[in-house]
Parts: C-alpha cells; structure tokens; sequence
C-alpha cells in the first residue's frame, strides 16, 4: 500500500502539528524500510499531498506548522468555516455518574431507571435529566410490570457522538469505556465537584455479560 494514504491520514488525525520524524515512527513497523529512506519516500508523499490540497477544488490545505504538519481551512474559507463554528452546540459537560449511566443504558437498552439503579448499586434518577436534557437518551414506552415505568434507550445524537451507524455497532465494554474517555475526557466535570463514589465508580462488565459498577 501507498504511504501517501497513510500519511494523509495520521496527519489529519493528529490534534497537534506531528513532524516528519513522528511520522515515520509511526510507518516504521509496516514499513520494513530504512529509517532514512523511509524519511524520504514519507517527505516526498508529503509533498505530493500538499500539492494535491493546494488546487482550487480543496477547500483545505496541508501545511507546515510549528515544526511539524497539520491540515487546516484555507484563507479564501474562513468566514464560512467562522459562522459554522457559531452555529455549534456548546460542548457537552457530564459528570463521571452521568457516564457511566449512559454506558449502561447504551448496553441494555431499553432499560428503566430502577434497573439502572440495581445495575450500579446507586440511584441513577438524578442523571437522567441530564442525559435527557444532552439529547443522549430519550423515552422508549413503558415497561408492562407493576407501576409501568419508563423505558429509556439511546438516541441519533448518542450515534453521532460516538460515531456509530447503529447500536448494533457497540464495541465491547472495555472498548467502550475508552472511547467514552477519549470522546468526553476534555468536557468531564472536575472530579472534586462529584459524589466521591462516583469519582471512584468504574463500570466493568462480569463474566455473564452483566454490566456492574465497583467502587474502590
């Protein structure tokens, strides 16, 4: 395979500049190439990138950057690219309780607030509100026991977030539980302004397949 889609892809996945030196670290191992020569071939690919996203019909370009690569809007763009970042949704903020609540409505939806409250060993009532509120779940009917409480299941937003085609698309928890991490570690309440059992609740899944919550 090419390196060129290869670089062309850690780049665009790279939140900070990343240097040719990175660059070729990365492609070292499926490279089976010299560390200079695979320099040149990642130099020249780069290149040829740049040259690429420097034509009219790109509305991005790949440039240099404080010692390293990055794509970033073109000039010609940025009043467009400015009134679209206006348009956005503030960032979402949930508290470490409010996650792991999600995660498992996520894996036993629909699912009712008292079954959520058995599975984490805590009342959960109080985050619902919040996931509601985030557009993260939504009311899924009621379920036909005594009292006929609600369901609740995940919703379009909760897919987009993550990334998702369909729930059916779930990885295994432990996936999971670092692609919540990952995707809402810059947006997570301060752990010092939560329940000290939910600052040190993990959710972890049981051999037969249980989602359960243990605090240390």
């Amino acid at each position: 395979m090419s390196l060129k889609p290869k670089i062309e892809a850690i780049i665009y996945a790279a939140e900070t500049p990343i240097t040719l030196d990175q660059i070729a670290a990365l492609l070292k191992d499926s490279a089976g190439t010299e560390e200079a020569e695979l320099k040149s071939q990642a130099r020249a690919a780069i290149d040829e990138l740049i040259a690429d996203y420097s034509s009219e019909s790109h509305g991005i370009e790949l440039r240099q950057i404080a010692g390293g690569y990055r794509m970033s809007t073109k000039p010609e763009q940025h009043d467009l690219v400015r009134s679209f970042a206006k348009s956005l949704k503030p960032p979402i903020r949930l508290s470490l309780q409010a996650l792991e609540t999600l995660a498992v409505i996520a894996y036993k939806q629909p699912i009712t607030v008292p079954e959520i409250s058995e599975i984490r060993g805590v009342d959960a009532s109080g985050v619902i509100a919040t996931l509601l509120d985030r557009k993260l779940i939504t009311t899924s009917g009621r379920k036909d026991v005594i009292g006929r409480p609600i369901l609740y299941k995940t919703t379009k937003e909760f897919l987009l977030r993550f990334g998702l085609k369909d729930v059916n698309e779930l990885p295994s928890m432990e996936e999971f539980e670092k692609l919540v991490s990952e995707s809402f570690q810059s947006d997570l309440i301060p752990a010092e302004s939560q329940p000290q059992e939910a600052a040190n609740a993990t959710v972890e899944q049981s051999e037969s397949g249980q989602v359960e919550t243990k605090t240390a």
